[in-house]
């Protein structure tokens, strides 16, 4: 018997009936004998059948494990191992039998709800141990980047909580009234308050639904992901609220004629971060909020010197996992830049110096 024939022989179980559970056959070995048999294995015809794996232990030893889709001939394994490793290597050959799973359950029960000042993103599984007082945003973990668990995803909750928060501390007489969506002026209907670039699963759009409760537009350059989003938006109750559309950039309409936003999102990458700066920037209103993301701690001057190029001013970074995000304003003014820090907001304001002229007031210590 040949090589070949001796690893067809290790799926050669003609009548034994398929099986939930996963028999694995496990050797500990020097590198050189653990990836010499992985390597033959993977060459077989039969690589479908099972699946092996080398990594190195603790102990500075190799081990190699043997996956099998169907119970194995025993023999046949062992023979082989001989050929390949010596029959010293065979006779220490281990089978284990592991127990039916649910591997999906078990993935997501240990797939943790994620807090980001008032919001929780989770998954189904807990839907029912979500706190009264809390945002809650269901997303399951899928194709689409944005559970929740990544650093960046996480950086631009944070970055919305503080955003509400500054907005809810504005003078009743600074804030724009709350106008109905039948209030709205026809050529306005449908104006949104929020814009989500890149929404991937829409976590960001649901939780700016949720939370500013106004119309949020969002955008993805994948066709699954605004599926994807949409399905969590009705999900989330606020499929009503949340435009998902198919675009890369901002080139398209809608995104001006939804627009000026209070907020925009956009947790991508530097490269199409740096080329969106000049249409991102016309998009946002005056005293708007642009939160970059998607960016390694050492990407974000990049990405802050082309917003700032182009009049945007930097009011807070954050670096979560070594990831950031920055929370820049559009100042209405040159000479009047709002400022929201985590105690609420400071401002930049205006005043006559004593002996004329004007200069940029100090910023003020929030209360």
């Amino acid at each position: 018997m040949n090589r070949e024939d001796e690893i067809k022989g290790l799926t050669l179980m003609p009548e034994a009936p398929r099986s939930s559970a996963t028999v694995v056959a496990r050797l500990s070995s020097d590198a050189a004998t653990a990836q010499n048999i992985a390597d033959a294995l993977a060459e077989s015809i039969a690589a479908d059948e099972f699946a092996a794996s080398a990594f190195e232990d603790a102990s500075g030893r190799w081990s190699l494990a043997i996956y099998f889709r169907e119970p194995p001939d025993a023999a046949a394994v062992r023979a082989l191992i001989a050929s390949l490793a010596g029959a010293p290597a065979a006779q220490a050959l281990r089978f284990e039998t592991l127990a039916p799973a649910d591997w999906v359950r078990n993935s997501l029960e240990g797939l943790a709800p994620v807090e980001a000042g008032r919001f929780v993103v989770h998954g189904a599984h807990v839907r029912g141990r979500m706190r009264e007082n809390r945002i809650s945003i269901q997303v399951e973990a899928g194709l689409a980047f944005g559970t929740g668990h990544h650093g960046t995803t996480r950086g631009c909750l944070l970055a919305l909580d503080r955003i509400v928060k500054a907005r809810s501390r504005r003078p009743a007489a600074r804030r724009p009234a709350a106008t109905s969506s039948a209030a709205l002026p026809r050529k306005r209907e449908r104006h949104a308050l929020a814009l989500d670039v890149g929404t991937g699963t829409g976590v960001l759009a649901i939780a700016a639904a949720k939370a500013l409760r106004q119309r949020v537009l969002a955008s993805d350059l994948d066709a699954r992901a605004v599926a994807i989003a949409c399905e969590n938006a009705r999900i989330n109750r606020v499929g009503v609220a949340i435009e998902v559309i198919h675009a890369g950039g901002l080139r398209a309409a809608a995104f001006r004629a939804r627009g000026p936003y209070a907020v925009i999102f956009a947790n991508i990458l530097l490269d199409p971060l740096k080329a969106l700066a000049t249409p991102m920037t016309r998009l946002v209103a005056a005293n708007g909020h642009v939160v970059l993301s998607g960016l390694l701690a050492g990407q974000a001057g990049a990405a802050l010197a082309s917003y700032r190029a182009r009049g945007l001013v930097l009011v807070r970074r954050m670096t979560l996992e070594s990831w950031a995000t920055l929370i820049l304003v559009r100042p209405r003014t040159r000479r009047a830049v709002r400022c929201h820090r985590a105690a609420g907001y400071r401002y930049c304001g205006m005043r006559k110096r004593q002996g004329g002229g004007r200069r940029i007031a100090r910023l003020q210590a929030a209360q």
